[in-house]
């Protein structure tokens, strides 16, 4: 370590949520969301708005508060949710960042931020893949510290090359930046001599992800449980329960306690993992969720728009481009404008096609809006009279929930007005939620005068909109898509069994071996 310049860190990272049941995710979709190289992540990290996931600013902030320390920046790589990474992809990644850490060298830490529920095509376990390369180039004494969303799917394998894993504690997530700056800090402790020692338990339970928001429930009470025992016990660095993601449908699924503590304690980590691990599954019958037939849906709206209900906020939680979802599905959208549901706005609906042809023929153009020309599995055709009400380049930072302070991007979009019922829905070009406000906001909309908005997205929308819908107006809906909270919909290959809440008479205990547990 340079003492005058502070120790040399690693930076790098592979973000995506890997659907099994999506088509792959190409080179492409890592170049149209974030693909940033070397010297340009500082220069990203830094800045007042990038489009880096949030984890690396909160990272650099931090360590750059703490005291002088020489970033070594690799990649970071981050794509919409879709399939498994093509693995071509993949190899070329992996080859890049080996090459990149041995030319570093040496280095006196690694930071890893990474999603943790990817896949590729040949490789189930690409963020274990990853995090055994950067131990096997930088050795075994070197600390390695790697922070995950809560929807990953943690192996074995990661838990033993990493010193640290830490795991977002909201949903939606807001924390990004503050288990980065928990990284910093437990590397800045390990760095100082202090040795760590870890505990992992994994349980038969694949939740549906509508069930496992932090603000109430069994979700929350966990994250609680594992706050409560880091408080309570200073030797607990840091202690994890990761919900896990159930369409990567791999062995690998399920909720996971990953548990850090000082000085090599073991037995305070294996104690404390298996204590949380118990508490988890006490509560296990409560991860399941009704959801709201499209037709009681529909209604609900037509009253909305009439005023004889309070506005309601739709949730096509099926169609979540954020779990892989391609945001194409118009059952919601077609339900609505045949019912002439008054006041309504719908987005974001993924149509390059349609955008396109919106941005040839220019604001005020009326013309058969076709959605879905070229139709898939659940995204069907569906044709309606449209006028151009707005077109935008897609391109803006957000204010609030996930995305405050980020840049996103939907790609050439715009704002149609379906003929006979006035619905408004706003359409892009790039698989993207509805999780921030501006993505209606550029368009011309003023959120707070609508009478229903319906929102592709599973949960994140809940920290953008929630001005003006809070949780008492959220109609979740039951309708087809590739996320479809309904886990009885999906032909599971991989995932191991038998699992909660897909099967019958799932047991677990303190008894049970943890990698045995059923």
């Amino acid at each position: 370590m340079n003492q005058d310049r502070g120790p040399r860190i690693a930076v790098l990272g592979l973000h995506l949520e890997a659907n099994a049941f999506a088509p792959p995710t190409t080179h492409e979709d890592f170049a149209r969301q974030c693909l940033a190289r070397g010297e340009e992540i500082t220069r990203l990290a830094r800045a007042e708005a990038s489009h880096l996931p949030a984890e690396i600013g909160g990272f650099y902030r931090r360590m750059d508060a703490a005291g002088l320390w020489q970033p070594v920046p690799i990649l970071i790589a981050a794509a919409p949710p879709g399939g498994p990474i093509e693995q071509a992809v993949l190899l070329d990644f992996l080859d890049e960042i080996g090459r990149g850490l041995a030319a570093a060298l040496p280095l006196d830490g690694a930071y890893i931020a990474s999603h943790g529920a990817s896949s590729a095509t040949g490789d189930e376990d690409s963020d274990g893949t990853l995090a055994a390369l950067v131990r096997r180039i930088l050795g075994p004494a070197v600390p390695v510290v790697c922070s995950h969303d809560l929807h990953c799917n943690v192996s074995e394998r990661l838990v033993d090359a990493v010193d640290a894993l830490v795991v977002y504690r909201t949903n939606p997530h807001v924390d990004m930046a503050e288990r980065a700056a928990d990284c910093a800090d437990l590397l800045r402790e390990m760095l100082g001599g202090t040795r760590m020692a870890k505990a992992f338990r994994r349980l038969p339970l694949t939740p549906p992800s509508v069930t496992l928001l932090t603000a109430a429930g069994p979700y929350a009470e966990a994250i609680q449980a594992a706050e409560a025992l880091m408080r309570a016990d200073r030797r607990i660095a840091n202690a994890s329960v990761a919900a896990g993601f159930v369409f990567s449908d791999l062995p690998k699924c399920g909720m996971t306690v990953t548990v850090t503590a000082r000085d090599g304690d073991a037995a305070t980590a294996e104690a404390a993992a298996q204590t949380l691990a118990d508490q988890v599954w006490a509560g296990h019958p409560r991860y399941r969720r009704d959801l709201t037939p499209l037709d009681g849906a529909v209604r609900m709206a037509v009253a909305a728009g009439e005023g004889r209900a309070p506005p309601v906020l739709l949730a096509d939680v099926a169609d979540n481009p954020g779990g892989g979802g391609r945001g194409s599905t118009t059952f919601i959208l077609r339900s609505l404008h045949e019912a002439g549901a008054a006041g309504a706005v719908a987005g974001v609906l993924v149509d390059p096609a349609l955008a396109a042809e919106a941005h040839a023929l220019g604001e005020g153009a009326e013309f058969e809006a076709v959605f879905n020309r070229v139709e898939s599995e659940f995204s069907r055709r569906f044709a309606a009279p449209a006028r151009v009400l707005a077109l935008r380049d897609g391109q803006d930072i957000g204010r609030r929930g996930i995305l405050a302070g980020r840049r996103f991007d939907l790609g050439p979009s715009a704002l149609l007005e379906l003929g006979g019922s006035g619905l408004r829905v706003v359409v892009g070009s790039l698989r993207r939620q509805l999780a921030e406000p501006r993505m209606l906001e550029m368009h011309g909309i003023d959120i707070a005068t609508l009478r229903c908005l319906v929102v592709k997205s599973r949960g994140h929308f809940r920290a953008g909109f929630d001005e003006h819908f809070p949780d008492a107006r959220i109609i979740e809906v039951d309708v087809p898509g590739l996320t479809s909270p309904v886990l009885a919909n999906f032909a599971w290959r991989r995932l191991p069994r038998p699992v909660f809440p897909i099967d019958a008479g799932v047991r677990y205990g303190s008894t049970i071996p943890p990698t045995q547990a059923q």
